[in-house]
């Protein structure tokens, strides 16, 4: 077996996505809920009033969590269910839930790996100016406090952020996301500098409070690239393009979002500095650094993680600069029309590794499908398990390698509201029937259930 004895086998979802009870029991609005109100946003004007319902079903949804033999559930907190206003006064009913919730994956036996913030973000500190707001790393800090007093008897796994690239370049400079702002960069950047600190105010809020060893790493989005070739010219080409200040994420109409690059994010988190790259091509726009703030990002983490779903071909050019190389026509994609590429999830671990000497943790992976009911009343994805089956064993070869990779965190668990593109995208193991809440366990998930008990010695073999 090439994968280490104690590797996590996990799959993962958000709270936004997969709770409904929107307005139950004193939730508070978050930006998400403001987006959803407004006409145009969402495919088709989906919301997440409802959505898997997982609020009410949790119980049954841990059931099948163990059907499926899964070893930890990433999943995430709501920031306004706990705390409606953002700050101040703590809502009971909405912290309970959470606590039952880790009652019931320990009892199951599946280790709850607690991410603090999946883009849910209070509407009432959005009216406050939100990331913008300097104060945001100080809520977020005191938000942190509230959970891990609650629940790090039982949790010891914490992720802070999930995607700050999403929420900070989709949401507030392209408006894509919530909370659909179409901010300057300079003003995106303040943004990214104060999510930052947020990440570091939590990683010592956990070390300082955290009644159990804590484990702490987070999530970002990352643009991953794949050398098109063994040669090292290619592979350095492509270790190159990965942490370039021009790793961005491309939109349709040609336009990058400012705050992609893998560096930006992840060197002040590590290093304690923003990239050099970056910080001169950004020029006036950089944001204001007070003495402190570097230290207090770069609070030391326990792993690094990465959610990767698809990457760039990249090989060394003719004049020594490094290029993409175009997919061949009629290329694999997903029904989302992101390009299936097996091995950048093998070396996108392997470069963040190198570069940041961190154990690594893939907390995100898979694909949407256009799966539905078959006449036999079972949910047949056979393009969900070859996908995973290739990723797995590019992941498999970069641990061959000697990769430190601690985990696999399965994108998603069930079907859910996949933000913008509402209930149109299903990338679950779980297929959710939304007008009758029924769910059934996909092929894939009797797949996966079969790698989870191999530890992996099965991928790639007919089951």
């Amino acid at each position: 077996m090439n994968f280490p004895k104690n590797f996590i086998w996990g799959a993962a979802a958000a709270s936004f996505q997969i709770e409904g009870a929107a307005r139950e029991d004193g939730k508070g609005p978050s930006v998400w809920d403001m987006m959803c109100e407004q006409s145009g946003r969402i495919w088709e004007g989906h919301t997440g009033n409802i959505a898997c319902d997982h609020y009410h079903r949790s119980q049954e949804d841990v059931q099948l969590m163990k059907e499926i033999g899964l070893q930890a559930y990433r999943l995430s907190v709501s920031w306004p269910r706990v705390l409606p206003a953002g700050t101040g006064k703590v809502n009971a009913k909405g912290l309970a839930f959470y606590d039952r919730l880790v009652d019931e994956l320990l009892k199951a036996g599946i280790a709850p790996w607690v991410t603090l913030f999946h883009w849910d973000f209070p509407y009432a500190l959005y009216n406050k100016g939100g990331w913008l707001n300097r104060d945001s790393a100080e809520w977020f800090a005191d938000y942190t406090s509230v959970i891990v007093d609650k629940l790090s008897d039982r949790v010891s796994h914490w992720m802070t952020l999930n995607e700050p690239q999403c929420f900070v370049g989709l949401g507030m400079e392209f408006g894509i996301h919530a909370p659909g702002d179409r901010l300057g960069r300079k003003e995106v950047l303040r943004a990214s500098h104060n999510v930052l600190l947020a990440h570091g105010r939590a990683v010592q809020v956990i070390r300082a409070a955290a009644k159990t060893n804590p484990t702490i790493g987070w999530a970002p989005a990352t643009a991953t690239s794949y050398p098109s070739t063994p040669q090292k010219s290619d592979i350095e080409a492509a270790r190159k393009a990965m942490f370039d200040h021009d790793t961005t994420f491309e939109l349709n109409n040609g336009r990058k979002i400012s705050v992609w690059s893998n560096a930006w994010w992840g060197d002040p988190v590590i290093f304690g500095k923003y990239p050099e790259d970056s910080w001169k091509a950004f020029g006036e726009d950089v944001p204001e650094i007070i003495p402190g703030d570097m230290e207090i990002i770069a609070q030391p983490i326990d792993f690094y993680g990465v959610n990767i779903y698809s990457g760039i071909e990249v090989r060394a050019g003719k004049n020594g600069e490094t290029e993409s190389v175009p997919s061949p026509q009629g290329a694999g994609m997903t029904a989302f029309r992101w390009p299936v590429t097996p091995e950048c999830l093998g070396w996108g671990v392997k470069f963040f590794y190198e570069r940041y000497q961190k154990p690594m943790v893939v907390t995100e992976n898979g694909l949407s499908c256009n799966d539905w009911i078959s006449l036999d009343g079972e949910v047949h994805d056979p393009q969900r398990i070859d996908f995973l089956n290739r990723y797995l064993l590019s992941l498999e070869k970069s641990i061959q390698e000697g990769v430190d990779v601690r985990g696999y965190f399965q994108w998603s668990i069930m079907d859910n509201f996949e933000w913008a593109e509402g209930y149109k995208e299903r990338f679950g193991l779980i297929y959710v029937d939304y007008p009758t809440q029924k769910r059934i366990l996909k092929d894939s998930a009797k797949w996966y259930r079969t790698i989870i008990e191999s530890n992996g010695a099965t991928l790639g073999k007919k089951i």
